[in-house]
């Protein structure tokens, strides 16, 4: 194995002078080959993968494993016991099983029934940013609310609990945070969502907690299973959105241009293109798709042994200039539509459907009806999210 010494460290830290582009080094390690060796924080070292293509090849190969409690898997953080996070981090047929069990409500069809509703909740929060303090912290009065509610209602997850949750999800997603903190937080919230299956059993709802509990009814799944993924569906569906929208806004200020090539249009193919091209510029999942080798595999002139960890930055491999022209050029009129954003293969996004409609609704609208929405700081005050597996910023105070 490649001597640690000399062996490049990863994650590799942004700069701050350019807060959506990965990391110099990063880029570096992308010019020089396809697949080289890294250390992580443990002293392990593994394969970092530079590149889109060989990153979708990788993904979508059955001989890489997403179990991270297989030997050699490349782990972003320590784990604390031996509860698995969630069917995304299970290899098929187990995973295929479980996320089956979830599908049919994040069917494009369904989500786009959805559009009037987010729709309002937009404009019921955008109603309110106007109607309060000037500046605002558009995180705290915006960005977050909208798919807290949003994920709430397709859950039947009270939103009068949203603080509970949220502060737990923000323990969670830090790595920097002890994993007995992490695991603590895991708890909470996995206990809250036990007692709020048990109340669905006997009141049900057209929701998918209720849709969850007669799988367990039926001996599909464990309790525990359906707390697990409903853990996972309450903190993903709101965090990533959340980070999407305050993130995509700052980008927007910082490009003027396409800020008013996007706020000027009413055409829908624009407002989703300048959605997927905001996911493949920001990556806002930026810890790296992580796998294990199960089997040799020879790749871009490179051997991977059976239990050697992969690394995919999915940050990296949307901007690689392999595959998208000018890749450091946010160009809301690009057709970006194969970015790896929500991943590749079959462990991809499930929400990926919501997360787009909810992107769509909110940048077709927020600076259609605030368009002296302005940045209330420097962006070097603002505080980005550095120490998390979900990039953002914490805060983004703006004025109109």
């Amino acid at each position: 194995m490649t001597n640690t010494t000399t062996t490049p460290q990863y994650p590799m830290a942004r700069d701050a002078r350019c807060p959506f582009d990965p990391a110099p080094a990063l880029h570096d390690q992308q010019e020089q080959a396809p697949l080289t060796k890294v250390c992580i924080w443990n002293g392990t070292t593994h394969w970092l993968v530079t590149r889109y293509e060989e990153q979708r090849a990788l993904l979508a190969d059955p001989r890489v494993s997403a179990d991270v409690f297989r030997d050699g898997f490349p782990l972003a953080a320590p784990i604390v016991g031996n509860r698995r996070p969630g069917f995304i981090v299970q290899d098929d047929p187990e995973h295929a099983r479980l996320r089956r069990m979830v599908t049919a409500p994040f069917a494009v069809k369904r989500i786009q029934a959805m559009r009037p509703a987010i729709q309002k909740i937009t404009d019921d929060l955008i109603d309110d940013l106007l109607a309060g303090p000037n500046p605002a912290d558009l995180v705290e009065a915006f960005a977050l609310p909208v798919p807290s509610l949003v994920i709430c209602d397709l859950l039947g997850v009270p939103y009068t609990d949203h603080e509970f949750f949220q502060q737990n999800s923000k323990t969670l997603i830090r790595l920097s945070v002890p994993p007995e903190e992490r695991a603590a937080a895991a708890q909470n919230v996995r206990g809250y969502l036990t007692d709020l299956l048990a109340q669905k059993a006997r009141r049900p709802g057209d929701d998918l907690l209720s849709m969850l509990v007669g799988r367990v009814e039926a001996g599909e799944l464990t309790p525990d299973d359906a707390a697990g993924v409903g853990l996972l569906l309450l903190i993903a569906g709101h965090e990533t959105t959340a980070n999407m929208i305050a993130l995509g806004t700052l980008a927007l200020l910082q490009n003027p241009e396409q800020l008013a090539l996007l706020r000027g249009s009413d055409d829908p193919k624009l407002v989703a293109s300048a959605v997927e091209e905001l996911l493949r510029y920001l990556s806002i999942t930026h810890n790296g798709r992580r796998r294990v080798a199960l089997e040799d595999i020879d790749i871009a002139g490179e051997t991977i042994r059976a239990g050697e960890g992969i690394i995919c930055p999915n940050e990296l491999g949307n901007r690689d200039p392999r595959a998208f022209a000018a890749p450091d050029d946010l160009d809301l009129t690009r057709d970006a539509r194969h970015h790896v954003a929500f991943g590749f293969g079959v462990h991809q996004c499930l929400g990926q459907p919501l997360a787009r409609l909810e992107l769509q609704v909110v940048y077709s609208t927020l600076y259609r009806r605030i368009p002296t929405l302005r940045l209330a700081t420097t962006v070097d005050a603002v505080p980005f999210k550095n120490d998390g597996v979900v990039y953002g910023v914490y805060e983004l105070p703006v004025a109109w």
